[in-house]
């Protein structure tokens, strides 16, 4: 019961250390009853591998259930497969580090277990069922002031910070447990205090030091139409969309303002590739440009393309057995204004199961068609390799980033290295209703600000829309179903952090750190605190 209690506190401490509604210094105590419970059950139980297998599952099932069931509000099935399966890959991490820790003392276990977190949180960036909603750097987005060491780290820092702190503790517990001698108690407060204490200390510093970096300023204007995705959105025409957004947009637009931003696929009717020119998204776009020869139009639209020849057939192309053919299924950002053609970027870090059916040969004879119908399509969606930064006709250079790419830090940096002067989320958080799903998903935006000192522009479908500054500070923003525009003027630079050159470098290194501990490990027999 002991134990079973200790790894109960660990699920309910990490849920209630989330944003947006946690408080992130529980993140440094969090882990801490589960470490115990495992240590206990290494040290006393003959075989406690199904316990620890048990308990930890028990703890990060909590962890995930509490802060992303919101999912559930767009597919209770993709709900309790991301709760589920990624509950058993964090507790097989774990299990990983109690088999290995057994063979060695502390110290190596406590480092292979930082890294072998880290090796994970990595892999959740890049792999096909790619969810790194929960990787612990994330933990500390509605506390900016914490974290603008962010810039030299990513969110690897503020994991690296978080189980540092976890361990040390866990330590000094297990130790004082053992001896009974208060001073090791003082000497762990003592330890896990300047550890939490000095990194927030540099962070404030640099926050109140830091000036904005700025080679000019622009006006922007951000739309927020408000459509309903499930009762709206694919009942109205591009037409009426397109003269809604105008209408919003010639509300705010000046004759300073440069860019006019609009949510994801917005246009969402369906628009053959080849046809852009003749479509609804491309005549409100040339209209407004027409009207406001200085402005630049960003906007999401829906694209397909049918496929001819049989070559010309990828992994993502999609099959429409009713009509017996081949297509490609595109969710894009397209740029409009009146001196250049249309720039246009197709989305490349996709929503699993919504946008991307994973390992499709294997899976679909097995699960079947699972896709779930977040777009007005179940299809796969075509990505592209490079990430394409839009020009405008004055020449400041946008990155055009599609709702769940925002997540990504080392992805987002690319754009940055591309020539991006500042950073364009548009998105449609409108799936999962008024709950912290869309909250999140603006908080993690604030990461992106600080790792790459850029500022931020947000267009929402239903919210929440939103202007952010370099330190991650948000300025002005649009409430959750309300219906409008934001104008504001925002900094532009081309500074390119250390984080933008060298991306997530820490985890990188601890691969190595978890390999050679690994190899080490098969041939030694310790345990030891």
């Amino acid at each position: 019961m002991k134990n079973f209690l200790l790894a109960l506190s660990s699920g309910l401490l990490l849920a209630l250390s989330w944003p947006t509604y946690g408080f992130p210094l529980l993140l440094f105590f969090a882990f801490v009853p589960l470490l115990i419970a495992e240590f206990n059950l290494r040290q006393k139980d003959q075989k406690p591998g199904a316990k620890v297998f048990g308990y930890a599952y028990l703890s990060f099932f909590i962890w995930n259930i509490i802060t992303t069931y919101w999912i559930y509000f767009s597919t209770g099935f993709g709900m309790w497969f991301a709760v589920l399966v990624n509950s058993l890959l964090m507790t097989l991490v774990f299990f990983i580090y109690h088999k290995i820790a057994k063979k060695i003392n502390f110290t190596a276990g406590a480092t292979f277990l930082v890294c072998l977190w880290m090796c994970f949180e990595k892999m959740h960036l890049n792999w096909e069922f790619s969810w790194p909603w929960l990787n612990l750097g994330n933990g500390f987005s509605e506390y900016i002031s914490w974290i603008q060491w962010y810039e030299y780290t990513g969110t690897f820092g503020g994991t690296l910070w978080v189980w540092l702190v976890n361990l040390v503790i866990m330590k000094s517990v297990v130790l004082f447990l053992q001896h009974q001698d208060k001073t090791i108690i003082y000497r762990g407060i003592l330890k896990s205090a300047l550890l939490i204490m000095i990194p927030i200390g540099i962070s404030l510093f640099i926050f109140y030091s830091e000036e904005e970096a700025a080679s000019e300023e622009m006006e922007v204007v951000i739309l927020q139409p408000n459509i309903n995705p499930y009762t709206e959105k694919y009942y109205t025409s591009d037409r009426k969309v397109g003269e809604l957004l105008v209408n919003l947009a010639n509300e705010k637009i000046t004759d300073s303002t440069q860019l006019v931003l609009a949510p994801e696929t917005v246009f969402a009717g369906g628009t053959k590739l080849d046809e852009f020119k003749y479509s609804n998204s491309h005549y409100f776009g040339k209209q407004m440009s027409i009207d406001h020869p200085q402005v630049n139009f960003l906007c999401g639209v829906s694209f397909f393309n049918i496929i001819k020849n049989e070559k010309d057939i990828a992994p993502q192309s999609n099959y429409a057995e009713h009509k017996n053919f081949w297509y490609n299924d595109y969710n894009s950002a397209v740029l409009l204004n009146q001196t250049n053609s249309a720039q246009i970027y197709h989305k490349s870090k996709l929503v699993v199961g919504v946008e991307n059916f994973p390992y499709q040969s294997t899976l679909k004879p097995i699960l079947g068609d699972v896709m779930i119908d977040l777009g007005g399509t179940v299809a796969m969606k075509t990505t592209q390799r490079d990430r394409e930064v839009f020009t405008l006709n004055s020449g400041e250079k946008i990155a055009p980033i599609i709702c769940y790419e925002s997540v990504y830090g080392d992805y987002v940096t690319n754009y940055v290295k591309n020539g991006a002067q500042l950073l364009a989320i548009i998105t449609n958080d409108a799936w999962w209703g008024n709950t912290q799903g869309h909250q999140q998903h603006l908080s993690y935006a604030r990461l992106r600000a600080i790792e790459n000192r850029k500022n931020v522009v947000r267009s929402a479908n239903t919210g929440i829309s939103a202007v952010i500054n370099s330190k991650g500070e948000i300025l002005k923003t649009l409430a959750y179903e309300e219906q409008g525009s934001i104008k504001a003027k925002v900094k532009l630079n081309e500074r390119k952090t250390f984080y933008t050159q060298f991306g997530d470098y820490l985890p990188r290194i601890a691969q190595f750190l978890a390999l050679f501990i690994f190899l080490f490990a098969l041939t030694r027999r310790r345990n030891q605190i």
